[in-house]
C-alpha cells in the first residue's frame, strides 16, 4: 500500500515544493538582529532559523518544517497568513503563497486597490483618448474611470452616481437613460451575466462577489432569468451597438487591455468600424463642447 506522499499527484507535489522554495528563501534573507531576536553562539546560517519562524507564526516547529520542505500537507487559510506575516510577504507575494497552497486568496488581498480612486496618470491615459470612448472597470463590473466621451457615449452622468453605484451590470438593471444607449440591452446584459458567472468561479469564497451577485438578483428579476440560464463566457473583443441621443445606431469595437497580467482592471476602448462611425463620434463631442 503506498504512503500518503505516493498518491499526491505531480502538479500538487511541484506546487508543494515551490511553496517551500519560496518560504525557504524568504526566510534567508530576514535579519534576525532587526525583528529583534537575540542569539547566542554563532550564527551558521544566514537569515532566520525554522523554529525562529514557526515561533513569530504561532504554529509548530514540525509542521513549519515539512511546509518547507516541500510536503504536500493540509493548510488552513489562518495558518498561511500567519507564516505570511511572520517572513513579511507584501500583498502581492501573499496572494501567490496562496495559489501556490490551492487556497482561495482572502478577500482584503483579491483587489486591494479596488477602493482607491483611479491615478491620474490613467485618468490622463482615458481623457487623451477622446473621441474615442474608453473606460476602466474591475472584474466585477465597477466602473474606476471613464473619459468624457464614454460618459456622452452612455447619456448618464457618471460623476453625479455615487461611486459603489458604477457598477455595468447595476445601471443596466435600474438606469433607463444607460438602458437607452444600448441597442440590444437583453443581448449585452446576458452576455455581462455570462462573464460575471466565469470570473465568479475564480472568488468562490469571497464575500464581496457574493454580496454583488445578491445586489443584482435584488434590482431586478430579469437578473434572475438571465443568471439561472448558467451560461459562461470569456472576454472577447466584441462589436458592441449602441444608440446616441439622436437615435442613430453606432456599432463600435471593443478593445480590452491590461495594465499587467496579474491586474484585474481592464481598460476597454471603444473604437468605429468605418469612416462613419468615426464621423458619429467626432460629431458627437463636438455637440457636447458646443452644449
Amino acid at each position: 500500500m503506498h504512503g500518503t506522499l505516493d498518491m499526491v499527484p505531480n502538479q500538487v507535489l511541484s506546487r508543494a515544493q515551490e511553496l517551500g522554495e519560496m518560504l525557504r528563501r524568504r526566510r534567508e534573507t530576514l535579519d534576525p538582529q532587526r525583528l529583534g531576536l537575540g542569539r547566542a553562539g554563532r550564527i551558521r546560517t544566514p537569515g532566520l532559523r525554522r523554529e525562529e519562524v514557526a515561533s513569530r507564526a504561532d504554529i509548530g516547529i514540525t509542521w513549519y518544517t515539512k511546509l518547507e520542505q516541500g510536503r504536500p500537507i493540509r493548510v488552513s487559510p489562518r495558518v498561511l497568513l500567519s507564516v505570511a506575516h511572520a517572513l513579511e510577504f507584501n500583498d502581492v507575494e501573499t496572494e501567490h503563497l496562496f495559489r501556490l497552497a490551492n487556497l482561495p486568496v482572502p478577500p482584503r488581498l483579491e483587489n486591494p486597490r479596488a477602493c482607491e480612486p483611479l491615478t491620474e496618470a490613467s485618468q490622463r491615459i482615458l481623457d487623451h483618448l477622446c473621441p474615442y470612448p474608453a473606460l476602466i472597470q474591475t472584474k466585477r463590473y465597477n466602473i474606476r474611470g471613464f473619459n468624457e466621451a464614454y460618459r456622452r457615449l452612455v447619456g448618464v452622468d457618471l460623476d453625479a452616481i455615487p461611486p459603489e453605484d458604477r457598477n455595468c451590470i447595476y445601471l443596466s438593471l435600474v438606469n433607463p437613460a444607460w438602458r437607452a444607449s444600448q441597442a440590444d440591452p437583453d443581448e449585452m446584459l446576458a452576455n455581462m451575466a455570462a462573464l460575471f458567472r466565469a470570473s465568479m468561479a475564480e472568488h468562490l469564497d469571497d464575500p464581496s462577489w457574493e454580496r454583488q451577485l445578491e445586489r443584482y438578483m435584488s434590482a431586478s428579476d430579469q437578473f434572475r432569468i438571465v443568471w439561472d440560464r448558467y451560461q459562461l463566457k470569456g472576454i472577447e473583443n466584441t462589436v458592441k451597438r449602441f444608440r446616441l441621443a439622436d437615435g442613430t445606431i453606432l456599432p463600435l469595437q471593443s478593445n480590452n487591455w491590461w495594465a499587467r497580467p496579474s491586474n484585474e482592471d481592464r481598460m476597454i476602448v471603444y473604437t468605429p468600424v468605418d469612416e462613419a462611425g468615426a464621423e458619429k463620434l467626432n460629431a458627437m463631442m463636438k455637440r457636447r463642447r458646443a452644449s
